[in-house]
């Protein structure tokens, strides 16, 4: 399968004032990921993740190290516009993405700015609509939708721009459940129904399930990496990287320290439901 992002040897820091220490927020991270894969990259709070997130379309470039996309050096100034047009992203507050006072004309931003004909504007603006389930509020005014409609309407935004890659840096932090669910949903249909690959950052490890691959973080370097069966259910090691397994994972490990024969790798609720069923002999 083709790469659609390395870093090599990714290493970065803030600029600071003349004269203070310069801290690597990204030491030395060597990454691939594949295209058409979904994959979720978790940490703590400083754990470099959204900093890793920037570098996939080059809203930061590396301080050493290299990052490519599609075989595009990001660090290369004239390659900026080809990677942005490759890798789309979605940051954590949708209100800050969203430039127009009508859906539509907001999902057309991002074409237009490429110069895409008017024609093709048209048809990417209702395609997207449709893909993240909006067209029927394609006339309504953003600032009236709910936190996961208007973070579908970013999303939207960003296919029209027909990227290989999506990375949604945080964008599901300020929904609440129902908001969050819509989002995974939407993802996850481009995922499978258009290939796109996706690179989800986030906190919430319930949405890590039902990705292809999980990524953790800690003090800017890769700590774990594998799918999720391998690296969720490691309960004691998530919580020594400031992390807690997943709710499901965590009730069947408490089950089988009080002698219950359970499975850890019933990730989902309907599967650690069916889980403890089995060991009940119901």
């Amino acid at each position: 399968m083709k790469d659609m992002i390395q870093t090599k040897s990714l290493t970065f820091h803030y600029p600071v004032e003349e004269g203070e220490p310069a801290p690597n927020v990204l030491r030395g991270v060597d990454l691939t990921i594949e295209q058409g894969s979904f994959v979720v990259i978790l940490g703590h709070n400083g754990s470099g993740k959204s900093t890793l997130a920037k570098h996939m379309n080059a809203v930061l470039v590396p301080s050493a190290g290299q990052v490519l996309v599609d075989g595009l050096d990001t660090a290369e100034e004239e390659n900026t516009l080809d990677v942005r047009r490759c890798v789309g992203m979605v940051f954590q507050n949708p209100d800050n993405q969203i430039v127009a006072n009508v859906v539509e004309e907001d999902v057309a931003f991002g074409p237009e700015n490429l110069g895409v004909p008017t024609e093709e504007i048209a048809r990417r603006v209702t395609e997207s609509l449709q893909a993240v389930g909006m067209e029927e509020f394609a006339l309504h005014a953003p600032h009236l939708l709910s936190g996961g409609q208007k973070q579908r309407v970013a999303i939207a935004g960003v296919i029209a721009m027909e990227p290989m890659c999506i990375v949604l840096d945080e964008s599901t932090a300020m929904l609440d459940p129902s908001g969050r669910r819509e989002v995974l949903e939407t993802v996850g249909r481009l995922n499978r129904e258009k290939g796109i690959t996706v690179v989800l950052i986030t906190h919430h490890m319930s949405e890590a399930v039902d990705a292809d691959r999980v990524i953790v973080m800690d003090n800017g370097r890769v700590a774990m990496d594998g799918p999720p069966m391998e690296i969720l259910t490691q309960v004691e090691r998530l919580r020594q990287l400031g992390l807690a397994a997943p709710p499901t994972v965590l009730l069947l490990s408490a089950l089988q320290k009080d002698g219950w024969d359970v499975s850890l790798e019933a990730l989902t609720v309907e599967s650690c439901a069916d889980e403890i069923c089995r060991a009940l002999g119901a």
